[in-house]
């Protein structure tokens, strides 16, 4: 038998629902799932490409022989201070890209001397020699794991060296009615491996070496190649280096010979960006 209840209990029980309501919300909405705060996560560091232009002198002597077709090969022995008071011009520098393991560098070399000389008290024989030589090197360098420290990197290396050469030679003479001269040109490309280290001293001093070996009969016989030189930033975009630098050259074609060392110093100014 079911009881009437009395409006009055039911309108009791009714405020009493309606008054807890807000006191039970809370407590309802913290059970319920709500979607976690949005976390911002910073962008992966991105490794930055880092470039180098260099600008340079190298004095060079040069030691070794040299010969053309028709003409015994000559011993060569040039001081740097000869070469340099017969050099009528010369080019040189260098571009480097530095990409997370990977480093780029591509050198060139120009150089023009001529050099002259008149025999006899008259003047009447005259001898004149004009050279042109052009080197552009080119290398790609990957950073070897090999456990060094964060300021040491080592890279093997692979590339290329381009050498081209021509020279004129005249004669003149009482001897002769037309002037005795001869001339040509070469050129040729040797493969090259190696290795590249650089060493940050510390945070303004540096030492950068280089070698390689190549040819291996495609071009020259053999050629080789040493460089280092320590440097020193003064600013985050300017550094100075001074070093030492050597190529070694065989080639051998069709007559011409070219076997010799080009040596001397290196002196640097390079912009960093």
């Amino acid at each position: 038998m079911r009881l009437p209840v009395p409006s009055a209990v039911l309108s009791a029980a009714l405020l009493l629902t309606a008054a807890a309501a807000p006191s039970f919300s809370p407590a309802l909405a913290a059970d319920l799932s709500t979607p976690a705060a949005a976390v911002t996560v910073p962008p992966p560091m991105v490794d930055a490409a880092k470039y180098q232009l260099t600008l340079y002198g190298w004095a060079t002597a040069l030691n070794g022989h040299t010969g053309v077709r028709g003409w015994p090969a000559a011993n060569v022995d040039i001081s740097a201070i000869d070469a340099l008071s017969n050099l009528d011009g010369a080019v040189m520098g260098s571009f480097m890209v530095k990409k997370s393991d990977f480093t780029f560098l591509m050198d060139v070399v120009y150089a023009n001397l001529s050099a002259g000389s008149t025999a006899g008290r008259d003047g009447a024989s005259y001898a004149s020699l004009g050279v042109k030589q052009a080197i552009v090197s080119g290398l790609l360098g990957y950073r070897l794991p090999v456990g060094l420290p964060q300021n040491v990197d080592l890279s093997a290396t692979v590339g290329f060296r381009y050498q081209h050469l021509s020279g004129d030679f005249q004669l003149q003479t009482p001897f002769f009615g037309l002037p005795l001269s001869t001339s040509g040109n070469q050129d040729w490309v040797d493969p090259t491996i190696g290795l590249m280290l650089n060493y940050a001293i510390t945070d303004k001093w540096f030492l950068n070496v280089i070698g390689d070996v190549g040819g291996f009969g495609l071009g020259s016989k053999i050629t080789a190649q040493g460089f280092a030189s320590l440097g020193y930033m003064w600013t985050p975009n300017l550094s100075t280096a001074v070093g030492y630098r050597a190529i070694y050259t065989d080639y051998v074609n069709d007559g011409f010979v070219y076997d010799m060392t080009q040596h001397g110093v290196f002196l640097s100014a390079a912009y960093h960006f």
